[in-house]
């Protein structure tokens, strides 16, 4: 039923977007960056879910990672203070570094896990940090994918 694609460029070019998934933040603890690992119905088909909650779990993981405060962060700030800032132009901030982490470790999970399924995970990043969104696509050349596309055009978030 699903076919597999074996790249993301592949996926993109020869599949027409089907249905979008959106993972919310998970707020029950705080106002830390960390995304609920509940597994959505749309990936039942797609997806093992122990691999869905791998992704969304490590993702948390790096998201506290980042958030965290110890030394280095409190350095940053100190040298930020002394140099009205201008120490950003020069050094990259733990935080950026680790959102780098994140961006490559999607990348991957994409190439690897997702793209193959039909699916792509979009950054967080590019969604104001509010969502994890997963596209589902769906083979241009099978039948009834048309009847699905009507009902996502229309739809917006808040």
């Amino acid at each position: 039923m699903a076919t597999e694609f074996h790249n993301l460029q592949e996926l993109r070019q020869s599949a027409s977007l089907a249905n979008k998934v959106f993972i919310q933040r998970d707020y029950s603890e705080g106002t830390t960056c960390k995304f609920q690992t509940k597994f959505p119905s749309e990936l039942e088909t797609r997806i093992e879910r122990s691999l869905f909650e791998d992704t969304v779990k490590t993702l948390n993981n790096y998201y506290a990672e980042a958030e965290k405060i110890g030394g280095q962060s409190y350095l940053e700030g100190c040298l930020a203070c002394a140099t009205a800032y201008l120490i950003f132009l020069c050094i990259e901030t733990r935080y950026e570094k680790v959102l780098k982490k994140i961006a490559k470790y999607i990348q991957e999970q994409n190439e690897k896990i997702y793209a193959p399924r039909g699916l792509l995970i979009t950054d967080p990043i590019e969604r104001g940090m509010r969502v994890v969104e997963i596209s589902i696509y769906e083979d241009r050349g099978s039948s009834g994918s048309s009847s699905s596309s009507s009902s996502v055009s229309g739809s917006t978030t808040r």
